[in-house]
């Protein structure tokens, strides 16, 4: 079996990918990154998805970027928007780099587990409008892995697959579905307690329900209020 690095976060998308990942064939090492984001509990959602779903193994690193905040997901005075998904400019919940840094972890191990394959869950149709999700910057990150990693220069060349990079919440949530992945176990809201239970409000909240109601799948996200 090939080997694959898959970045999982505990949500509705990375654990879609993951499912696709493997059954593509892949033997799946799934990444998570806790990088001292708000939504901690999202985290051991990732742990619970690796397990049920059969990932080969499942680690988490950790890196502090609450040492600079500037967001509303690393930086406890920014407060996490609620009143509805921003249609124009980059939201708040925009981690700067997120996606840099946790891609760049994802092709450090994949050199060491000597696989040539990392998967990605970035979505640029149902999203927040975050630019490190765009499909040219998951283009100039491949290019760029080709050019900075031992295993390139001797000639393994390393694909960064982005499988639902083009699909609505609700395909998403359709493909899963197909593929016998249990949403209950998931996290996405931005602002989840402790237990994982959502608050339905933030923009991660509500492009989820919005996805489950345009699938027609009964939404199992349990949540600490009532969704607005």
């Amino acid at each position: 079996m090939r080997k694959a690095v898959v970045l999982l976060s505990g949500g509705l998308d990375s654990a879609t990918v993951l499912a696709l990942a493997l059954r593509q064939g892949y033997a799946c090492h799934a990444l998570s990154v806790d990088y001292g984001q708000r939504h901690r509990v999202e985290l051991d959602a990732a742990v619970r998805v690796a397990h049920t779903l059969g990932a080969v193994e499942q680690k988490t690193i950790r890196i502090d970027l609450t040492a600079f905040g500037g967001s509303a997901l690393t930086d406890s005075s920014i407060a996490v928007p609620t009143g509805g998904v921003q249609k124009t400019g980059i939201p708040v919940t925009y981690v700067p780099a997120r996606n840099t840094i946790m891609l760049s972890l994802a092709i450090a191990w994949a050199e060491v587990l000597v696989a040539d394959d990392l998967f990605f869950g970035a979505n640029a149709v149902d999203y927040s409008g975050y630019p490190d999700c765009r499909p040219e910057y998951m283009r100039a990150f491949e290019r760029m892995a080709n050019l900075a990693t031992k295993a390139a220069v001797e000639g393994r060349r390393l694909t960064l697959h982005t499988p639902i990079i083009a699909m609505s919440k609700a395909q998403i949530i359709e493909e899963g579905v197909k593929l016998g992945v249990d949403y209950g176990m998931t996290v996405s809201c931005y602002q989840a307690d402790a237990e994982g239970r959502a608050c339905g409000e933030c923009d991660s909240c509500r492009l989820r329900r919005a996805g489950f109601e345009a699938a027609g799948v009964a939404d199992p996200t349990r949540y600490f209020t009532a969704p607005a």
